[in-house]
Protein backbone atom coordinates (compact mmCIF):
# COMPACT_ATOMS: atom_id res chain seq x y z
CA UNK A 1 0.00 0.00 0.00
CA UNK A 2 1.62 3.27 -0.99
CA UNK A 3 1.95 6.03 1.45
CA UNK A 4 1.60 10.02 1.46
CA UNK A 5 2.91 12.76 2.87
CA UNK A 6 1.57 16.39 2.49
CA UNK A 7 3.48 19.79 2.10
CA UNK A 8 1.17 22.71 2.29
CA UNK A 9 3.67 26.22 1.35
CA UNK A 10 3.11 29.64 2.13
CA UNK A 11 4.41 32.17 4.80
CA UNK A 12 0.88 33.32 4.97
CA UNK A 13 -0.01 29.82 6.59
CA UNK A 14 2.58 30.10 9.05
CA UNK A 15 1.92 33.64 10.13
CA UNK A 16 -1.79 32.76 10.62
CA UNK A 17 -3.28 35.00 8.41
CA UNK A 18 -4.83 31.96 6.10
CA UNK A 19 -6.41 29.09 7.80
CA UNK A 20 -5.01 25.96 6.01
CA UNK A 21 -8.00 23.77 4.75
CA UNK A 22 -6.13 22.03 1.95
CA UNK A 23 -4.42 19.23 4.06
CA UNK A 24 -7.88 18.05 5.31
CA UNK A 25 -9.76 17.88 1.78
CA UNK A 26 -6.25 16.00 0.45
CA UNK A 27 -6.56 13.71 3.34
CA UNK A 28 -10.13 12.60 3.08
CA UNK A 29 -9.03 11.95 -0.38
CA UNK A 30 -5.99 9.78 -0.23
CA UNK A 31 -8.01 7.80 2.75
CA UNK A 32 -10.77 7.26 0.34
CA UNK A 33 -8.34 5.78 -2.33
CA UNK A 34 -6.81 3.43 0.89
CA UNK A 35 -3.84 5.35 0.63
CA UNK A 36 -1.55 5.91 4.01
CA UNK A 37 -0.85 9.24 5.09
CA UNK A 38 1.78 9.35 7.68
CA UNK A 39 3.14 13.14 8.11
CA UNK A 40 1.32 16.83 7.11
CA UNK A 41 3.37 19.99 7.32
CA UNK A 42 3.21 23.44 6.56
CA UNK A 43 6.31 25.02 5.24
CA UNK A 44 6.81 28.76 4.00
CA UNK A 45 7.83 30.67 0.66
CA UNK A 46 11.64 29.55 1.24
CA UNK A 47 13.26 27.91 -1.65
CA UNK A 48 15.76 26.57 0.53
CA UNK A 49 13.33 24.73 3.19
CA UNK A 50 10.73 23.59 0.15
CA UNK A 51 13.96 21.75 -1.49
CA UNK A 52 14.82 20.07 2.37
CA UNK A 53 11.91 18.77 2.88
CA UNK A 54 10.38 17.79 -0.54
CA UNK A 55 13.44 15.40 -0.99
CA UNK A 56 13.17 13.93 2.95
CA UNK A 57 9.48 13.55 2.28
CA UNK A 58 10.44 11.57 -1.24
CA UNK A 59 12.68 9.16 1.31
CA UNK A 60 9.79 8.33 3.61
CA UNK A 61 7.00 8.59 1.11
CA UNK A 62 5.87 6.98 -2.62
CA UNK A 63 3.36 10.00 -2.76
CA UNK A 64 4.46 13.73 -1.98
CA UNK A 65 1.55 16.03 -2.48
CA UNK A 66 2.49 20.24 -2.44
CA UNK A 67 -0.20 22.77 -2.73
CA UNK A 68 0.66 26.47 -2.69
CA UNK A 69 3.59 28.66 -4.24
CA UNK A 70 2.33 28.41 -8.19
CA UNK A 71 1.86 31.96 -8.31
CA UNK A 72 3.50 34.42 -10.84
CA UNK A 73 5.13 36.84 -7.96
CA UNK A 74 8.97 36.59 -6.77
CA UNK A 75 8.11 34.87 -3.42
CA UNK A 76 6.29 31.74 -4.87
CA UNK A 77 9.35 29.71 -5.43
CA UNK A 78 7.78 26.42 -5.28
CA UNK A 79 8.25 25.69 -8.84
CA UNK A 80 12.18 26.31 -9.00
CA UNK A 81 12.11 24.86 -5.75
CA UNK A 82 10.47 21.29 -6.91
CA UNK A 83 12.87 21.41 -9.97
CA UNK A 84 16.05 21.69 -7.43
CA UNK A 85 14.45 19.15 -5.26
CA UNK A 86 14.41 16.70 -7.49
CA UNK A 87 17.51 17.21 -9.93
CA UNK A 88 15.99 18.38 -12.86
CA UNK A 89 15.74 22.64 -14.28
CA UNK A 90 12.86 24.39 -15.08
CA UNK A 91 11.39 24.91 -19.42
CA UNK A 92 9.45 27.15 -20.16
CA UNK A 93 6.11 25.51 -22.07
CA UNK A 94 4.75 28.13 -24.66
CA UNK A 95 1.32 26.00 -24.93
CA UNK A 96 0.74 26.98 -21.07
CA UNK A 97 1.33 30.48 -21.72
CA UNK A 98 -1.17 30.51 -24.46
CA UNK A 99 -3.27 28.95 -22.16
CA UNK A 100 -2.66 31.24 -19.58
CA UNK A 101 -2.71 34.28 -21.59
CA UNK A 102 -6.14 33.13 -22.60
CA UNK A 103 -7.45 33.13 -19.22
CA UNK A 104 -6.45 36.34 -18.30
CA UNK A 105 -7.94 37.75 -21.37
CA UNK A 106 -11.13 36.20 -20.18
CA UNK A 107 -10.68 39.07 -17.38
CA UNK A 108 -10.21 41.52 -19.78
CA UNK A 109 -6.72 41.85 -18.94
CA UNK A 110 -3.38 41.78 -20.57
CA UNK A 111 -1.33 38.84 -18.88
CA UNK A 112 1.95 40.91 -17.41
CA UNK A 113 6.02 39.52 -18.07
CA UNK A 114 5.94 38.41 -14.51
CA UNK A 115 3.05 36.16 -14.84
CA UNK A 116 4.90 34.05 -17.98
CA UNK A 117 6.27 32.69 -14.69
CA UNK A 118 3.88 30.19 -14.45
CA UNK A 119 4.37 28.49 -17.90
CA UNK A 120 8.15 27.28 -16.59
CA UNK A 121 7.63 23.61 -15.23
CA UNK A 122 10.31 21.10 -14.10
CA UNK A 123 11.82 19.40 -17.39
CA UNK A 124 10.05 15.77 -17.53
CA UNK A 125 6.76 16.81 -15.12
CA UNK A 126 3.35 15.89 -15.98
CA UNK A 127 1.38 19.15 -17.05
CA UNK A 128 -1.96 19.52 -15.19
CA UNK A 129 -3.52 22.08 -16.95
CA UNK A 130 -5.68 24.54 -15.18
CA UNK A 131 -8.70 24.80 -15.91
CA UNK A 132 -10.02 27.17 -13.11
CA UNK A 133 -6.93 29.27 -12.66
CA UNK A 134 -3.80 30.29 -14.11
CA UNK A 135 -1.62 28.22 -11.71
CA UNK A 136 -1.28 24.84 -14.13
CA UNK A 137 -0.24 22.25 -11.92
CA UNK A 138 2.44 19.01 -12.44
CA UNK A 139 3.72 15.55 -11.36
CA UNK A 140 7.59 15.13 -11.15
CA UNK A 141 7.86 10.98 -10.97
CA UNK A 142 11.63 10.09 -10.01
CA UNK A 143 12.84 6.93 -8.66
CA UNK A 144 11.70 7.42 -5.04
CA UNK A 145 8.33 8.34 -5.81
CA UNK A 146 5.61 11.09 -7.21
CA UNK A 147 6.01 14.64 -6.12
CA UNK A 148 2.34 16.18 -7.27
CA UNK A 149 2.35 19.79 -6.98
CA UNK A 150 -0.72 21.34 -6.77
CA UNK A 151 -1.93 25.39 -6.61
CA UNK A 152 -2.94 26.57 -3.05
CA UNK A 153 -6.29 28.55 -3.78
CA UNK A 154 -8.44 25.80 -2.59
CA UNK A 155 -11.17 25.82 -5.02
CA UNK A 156 -8.60 25.14 -7.79
CA UNK A 157 -6.38 22.79 -5.84
CA UNK A 158 -9.53 20.73 -5.31
CA UNK A 159 -10.90 20.37 -8.58
CA UNK A 160 -7.10 19.42 -9.63
CA UNK A 161 -6.89 16.81 -7.29
CA UNK A 162 -10.48 15.00 -8.17
CA UNK A 163 -10.72 15.48 -11.76
CA UNK A 164 -6.99 14.89 -12.76
CA UNK A 165 -4.92 13.88 -9.59
CA UNK A 166 -6.95 10.55 -8.27
CA UNK A 167 -7.11 8.97 -11.48
CA UNK A 168 -3.60 9.31 -11.83
CA UNK A 169 -3.03 7.84 -8.22
CA UNK A 170 -5.23 4.91 -9.13
CA UNK A 171 -3.91 4.01 -12.25
CA UNK A 172 0.14 4.91 -11.01
CA UNK A 173 -0.15 2.71 -7.81
CA UNK A 174 -2.51 0.02 -8.78
CA UNK A 175 -5.22 1.60 -6.06
CA UNK A 176 -8.00 -0.70 -5.52
CA UNK A 177 -8.32 -0.69 -1.33
CA UNK A 178 -10.28 1.62 0.72
CA UNK A 179 -10.20 3.37 3.82
CA UNK A 180 -13.68 4.17 5.49
CA UNK A 181 -14.46 5.60 8.62
CA UNK A 182 -17.04 5.91 10.65
CA UNK A 183 -17.25 8.39 13.93
CA UNK A 184 -19.20 7.82 17.12
CA UNK A 185 -20.43 10.53 19.27
CA UNK A 186 -20.56 9.96 22.83
CA UNK A 187 -21.28 12.32 25.79
CA UNK A 188 -21.91 11.88 29.64
CA UNK A 189 -18.43 10.19 30.21
CA UNK A 190 -15.05 11.31 29.94
CA UNK A 191 -12.34 9.99 27.66
CA UNK A 192 -10.26 8.48 30.34
CA UNK A 193 -13.55 6.47 31.26
CA UNK A 194 -14.25 5.51 27.60
CA UNK A 195 -10.75 4.81 27.44
CA UNK A 196 -11.32 1.83 30.66
CA UNK A 197 -14.16 1.01 29.05
CA UNK A 198 -13.02 -0.21 25.40
CA UNK A 199 -8.92 -0.26 25.72
CA UNK A 200 -8.66 -3.55 24.09
CA UNK A 201 -10.23 -1.97 21.32
CA UNK A 202 -7.60 0.31 20.68
CA UNK A 203 -5.17 -2.26 19.84
CA UNK A 204 -7.02 -3.23 16.87
CA UNK A 205 -4.82 -3.65 14.00
CA UNK A 206 -8.09 -3.23 11.45
CA UNK A 207 -10.27 -1.29 12.19
CA UNK A 208 -8.42 1.03 14.26
CA UNK A 209 -10.33 2.51 17.27
CA UNK A 210 -8.92 6.11 18.12
CA UNK A 211 -10.57 8.90 20.98
CA UNK A 212 -10.74 12.60 20.89
CA UNK A 213 -12.24 14.98 23.58
CA UNK A 214 -13.87 18.05 22.80
CA UNK A 215 -15.18 20.26 26.29
CA UNK A 216 -17.68 17.30 26.97
CA UNK A 217 -18.14 15.13 23.76
CA UNK A 218 -15.71 12.69 22.96
CA UNK A 219 -15.39 11.20 19.67
CA UNK A 220 -14.59 7.23 19.09
CA UNK A 221 -13.14 6.79 15.45
CA UNK A 222 -13.38 3.62 14.06
CA UNK A 223 -10.93 3.62 10.79
CA UNK A 224 -11.33 0.05 8.23
CA UNK A 225 -8.97 -0.57 5.52
CA UNK A 226 -10.48 -3.23 3.26
CA UNK A 227 -10.57 -4.34 -0.68
CA UNK A 228 -14.03 -2.76 -1.45
CA UNK A 229 -15.85 -0.04 0.50
CA UNK A 230 -18.89 -3.08 1.23
CA UNK A 231 -16.15 -4.87 3.41
CA UNK A 232 -14.97 -2.01 5.35
CA UNK A 233 -18.17 -1.02 5.81
CA UNK A 234 -18.88 -4.92 7.67
CA UNK A 235 -15.88 -4.49 9.23
CA UNK A 236 -16.83 -1.11 11.11
CA UNK A 237 -20.68 -2.63 11.81
CA UNK A 238 -18.70 -5.67 13.79
CA UNK A 239 -17.00 -3.10 16.14
CA UNK A 240 -19.58 -0.23 16.15
CA UNK A 241 -21.93 -2.89 17.84
CA UNK A 242 -19.22 -3.96 20.24
CA UNK A 243 -18.59 -0.51 21.29
CA UNK A 244 -22.25 1.06 21.71
CA UNK A 245 -22.89 -2.30 23.97
CA UNK A 246 -20.50 -1.21 26.29
CA UNK A 247 -21.11 2.61 26.24
CA UNK A 248 -25.10 2.22 25.64
CA UNK A 249 -26.99 5.35 26.04
CA UNK A 250 -24.08 7.45 25.92
CA UNK A 251 -23.88 7.25 22.24
CA UNK A 252 -25.61 9.94 21.01
CA UNK A 253 -24.89 10.18 17.49
CA UNK A 254 -22.62 9.50 14.18
CA UNK A 255 -20.75 11.29 11.97
CA UNK A 256 -22.45 14.55 11.19
CA UNK A 257 -24.71 14.64 14.22
CA UNK A 258 -24.60 16.96 16.91
CA UNK A 259 -25.42 16.74 20.42
CA UNK A 260 -27.50 20.01 19.78
CA UNK A 261 -29.28 18.36 16.80
CA UNK A 262 -29.72 15.10 17.97
CA UNK A 263 -31.49 16.73 21.69
CA UNK A 264 -33.89 18.80 19.33
CA UNK A 265 -35.10 15.56 17.74
CA UNK A 266 -35.41 13.67 20.75
CA UNK A 267 -37.80 17.22 21.95
CA UNK A 268 -39.25 17.05 18.73
CA UNK A 269 -40.20 13.15 18.65
CA UNK A 270 -42.03 13.64 21.96
CA UNK A 271 -44.17 15.91 20.41
CA UNK A 272 -43.00 19.04 22.48
CA UNK A 273 -41.24 22.19 21.61
CA UNK A 274 -38.09 23.84 23.31
CA UNK A 275 -37.08 27.57 24.56
CA UNK A 276 -33.94 28.32 26.00
CA UNK A 277 -32.69 30.60 28.77
CA UNK A 278 -29.11 31.84 29.55
CA UNK A 279 -26.82 33.51 31.33
CA UNK A 280 -23.07 34.82 30.82
CA UNK A 281 -22.53 32.29 28.09
CA UNK A 282 -22.19 34.20 25.17
CA UNK A 283 -25.48 33.19 24.22
CA UNK A 284 -23.99 29.91 22.73
CA UNK A 285 -26.75 27.64 23.53
CA UNK A 286 -29.55 29.66 21.37
CA UNK A 287 -27.18 30.16 18.38
CA UNK A 288 -26.25 26.60 18.26
CA UNK A 289 -29.90 25.38 18.12
CA UNK A 290 -30.68 28.07 15.88
CA UNK A 291 -28.58 26.88 13.62
CA UNK A 292 -30.53 24.10 13.15
CA UNK A 293 -33.49 25.74 11.54
CA UNK A 294 -36.28 23.54 12.95
CA UNK A 295 -39.33 25.33 14.01
CA UNK A 296 -39.14 23.04 17.25
CA UNK A 297 -36.29 25.18 18.54
CA UNK A 298 -38.69 28.35 19.22
CA UNK A 299 -35.86 30.67 20.49
CA UNK A 300 -33.83 31.69 23.30
CA UNK A 301 -33.56 34.56 25.74
CA UNK A 302 -30.46 36.07 27.02
CA UNK A 303 -30.10 37.27 30.88
CA UNK A 304 -28.73 40.31 31.80
CA UNK A 305 -28.91 39.53 35.41
CA UNK A 306 -28.68 36.22 37.31
CA UNK A 307 -32.62 35.00 38.55
CA UNK A 308 -33.00 34.38 41.47
CA UNK A 309 -35.41 31.65 41.26
CA UNK A 310 -34.36 29.01 38.41
CA UNK A 311 -38.04 27.90 37.92
CA UNK A 312 -39.97 30.85 38.11
CA UNK A 313 -37.28 32.35 35.15
CA UNK A 314 -38.17 28.92 33.33
CA UNK A 315 -41.75 29.21 33.60
CA UNK A 316 -41.37 32.71 31.95
CA UNK A 317 -39.74 31.32 29.14
CA UNK A 318 -42.00 28.94 28.59
CA UNK A 319 -44.96 31.21 28.44
CA UNK A 320 -43.02 33.80 26.53
CA UNK A 321 -42.40 31.07 23.77
CA UNK A 322 -45.03 29.00 24.27
CA UNK A 323 -43.04 26.50 24.62
CA UNK A 324 -43.52 22.47 25.93
CA UNK A 325 -39.80 22.28 27.06
CA UNK A 326 -37.34 25.00 29.05
CA UNK A 327 -33.41 24.66 29.35
CA UNK A 328 -31.62 27.24 30.67
CA UNK A 329 -28.03 27.88 31.76
CA UNK A 330 -26.04 29.94 34.49
CA UNK A 331 -22.26 30.07 34.12
CA UNK A 332 -20.60 32.03 37.22
CA UNK A 333 -17.17 32.59 36.17
CA UNK A 334 -15.59 32.60 39.65
CA UNK A 335 -11.79 32.83 41.13
CA UNK A 336 -10.71 29.31 41.13
CA UNK A 337 -13.06 27.53 39.47
CA UNK A 338 -16.40 28.18 37.06
CA UNK A 339 -19.82 27.23 38.05
CA UNK A 340 -22.61 26.00 35.84
CA UNK A 341 -26.33 25.54 37.00
CA UNK A 342 -28.80 23.60 34.59
CA UNK A 343 -32.51 23.55 34.52
CA UNK A 344 -34.78 21.80 32.64
CA UNK A 345 -38.41 22.09 32.74
CA UNK A 346 -40.45 19.76 30.91
CA UNK A 347 -44.52 18.13 30.71
CA UNK A 348 -42.61 15.40 32.38
CA UNK A 349 -40.84 17.17 35.48
CA UNK A 350 -38.55 19.46 36.48
CA UNK A 351 -35.06 19.10 37.16
CA UNK A 352 -31.76 21.63 37.87
CA UNK A 353 -27.98 20.30 38.17
CA UNK A 354 -25.48 22.42 39.66
CA UNK A 355 -21.70 21.50 38.04
CA UNK A 356 -18.34 22.87 38.23
CA UNK A 357 -15.66 22.85 35.73
CA UNK A 358 -12.26 23.06 36.52
CA UNK A 359 -10.84 23.29 32.47
CA UNK A 360 -9.62 26.01 30.57
CA UNK A 361 -11.38 29.00 31.52
CA UNK A 362 -11.96 29.29 27.33
CA UNK A 363 -14.09 25.95 27.02
CA UNK A 364 -16.08 26.46 29.82
CA UNK A 365 -18.99 27.70 27.98
CA UNK A 366 -19.09 25.03 25.67
CA UNK A 367 -18.64 22.44 28.37
CA UNK A 368 -21.57 23.77 29.65
CA UNK A 369 -23.80 23.72 26.54
CA UNK A 370 -22.74 20.36 26.32
CA UNK A 371 -23.76 19.20 29.35
CA UNK A 372 -26.87 20.83 29.33
CA UNK A 373 -27.77 19.41 26.52
CA UNK A 374 -27.08 15.88 27.29
CA UNK A 375 -29.18 16.23 30.38
CA UNK A 376 -32.04 17.34 28.46
CA UNK A 377 -31.66 14.40 26.15
CA UNK A 378 -31.05 11.55 28.63
CA UNK A 379 -33.98 12.97 30.54
CA UNK A 380 -36.16 12.58 27.57
CA UNK A 381 -35.69 9.51 26.63
CA UNK A 382 -35.79 7.74 30.52
CA UNK A 383 -39.28 9.69 30.35
CA UNK A 384 -40.17 7.70 27.32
Amino acid sequence: MPTAEIITIGTELLLGETADTNTRFIAHVLRGLGVDLFRTQTIGDNAGRIVETVRLALQRADIVITTGGLGPTVDDPTRQALAEATGTELEFHPELWDQISARIARYGRIPTENQKRQAFIPKGAVVIENTVGTAPAFIIETAQGSVITLPGVPREMETLLIDKVVPYLQKRFNLHSVIKVRTLHVSGLGEGVIDDQVGDLETLANPTIGLAAHSGVVDVRIAAKAGTESEANQMIARVEKDLRTRLQENVFGVDEDTLEGITLLVVKQCGWSLATFEFQTEESLRLRLAKIGDPTFRGGKVLQLMPENLVAEALEVRKEFEASVVLGIIYIDAEDQQEIRIIQVTPIGEEEHQLTYGGHPKNARRWAVNMALDRLRRALLEGF
